[in-house]
């Protein structure tokens, strides 16, 4: 039993099929996690330095962008390693971290673009009112809500994952998940709680979801009445759509397979599944918005014309 050994590591066992083509996959994996850090850092760089982007909107993006950074960095660096390595483990301190991040930095993404609904919602259906109630004082309080309430979240979720003993070594995939640590659990383990958090976490991110929609209902009944509504929706609203049809068809996906899917599917195809979270919102997410935010996009091409001169 694995609370019982000295060692107490486990298997990523995802790595097995990787051995063939390695260097590809390690040269394209650390070129892609440069791509990630260089599109995220110079955003968030560019709202940071830059004044006239020291707005809700902009802050909030720059909160994604960190956010990218921290789920990015607590998967690429340990993956980019073990790709280095004939011998694929992790000690369980290490994996109940990752699987901490893992979640954390999912959840936050959530809770992130649900504020940033709000604030699109109040900016276009409550113009007079958006001012005086996005103070800063309240912005830095929805963008700590953003991040405290997932660390809290699932600091309980892995501190309930700590008190199982565990009869297995094996996980399928080539990152650890709070989910498959609780499936190595010993028959005789009492996992209920673990279940029940679960389940009300799920609840929890649901109403986000339910959120998100009713904020899009009056903000799509608003903009149809008005051409300068119709505007802001397509220069503000999209991008933030984009973002969050990409994370909520991701996040499913990976959530229903990793609840119900097949093991018969090949081995890279389900990491592939597993990970991809962590491959197309750090980057799609920068470039939709560096692209179609139009300040952003004006200050990113005048940089690029001075360089120019």
């Amino acid at each position: 039993m694995l609370k019982s050994s000295n060692e107490r590591s486990f298997i990523l066992s995802g790595f097995n099929e990787t051995m063939n083509f390695i260097v590809a996959l390690f040269s394209c994996t650390l070129l892609y996690y440069c791509l990630i850090l260089f599109f995220n850092i110079s955003l968030v760089l560019l709202i940071v330095l830059d004044e006239n982007l020291h707005e809700p909107m902009y802050i909030l993006l720059s909160s994604f962008c960190i956010n990218a950074l921290y789920g990015s960095t607590g998967f690429y660096p340990k993956f980019l390693s073990d790709l280095l390595s004939s011998f694929h483990r992790i000690s369980y301190e290490a994996c109940l971290l990752q699987a901490f991040i893992m979640y954390s930095f999912a959840s936050c993404d959530l809770t992130i673009l649900a504020v940033m609904a709000f604030d699109r919602y109040l900016a276009i259906c409550r113009p007079l009112h958006y001012h005086s109630f996005m103070t800063k004082r309240r912005l830095s309080q929805l963008v700590c809500f953003s991040w405290l309430t997932p660390f809290c979240i699932f600091s309980i979720n892995v501190i309930l994952t700590t008190r199982l003993r565990l009869c297995g070594l094996n996980i399928q995939r080539v990152l650890c998940v709070n989910w498959l640590i609780v499936k190595l659990a010993c028959p005789e383990a009492d996992t209920f709680s673990n279940n029940i958090s679960s389940y009300l976490t799920i609840i929890f991110y649901i109403s986000h979801g339910f959120f998100i929609m009713w904020t899009y209902m009056h903000l799509i009944k608003t903009c149809v009445r008005s051409r300068e509504n119709r505007v802001k929706f397509m220069q503000t609203c999209v991008p933030h759509l984009i973002s969050l049809i990409t994370f909520l068809v991701v996040m499913i996906f990976d959530s229903m397979y990793l609840r119900f899917g097949s093991r018969a599917l090949p081995q890279s195809l389900q990491n592939f599944i597993t990970i991809e979270f962590l491959i197309i919102p750090p980057v799609m997410n920068p470039l939709i918005y560096g692209f179609k935010l139009t300040k952003i996009r004006n200050r990113i091409l005048s940089l690029i014309y001075l360089k120019r001169k």
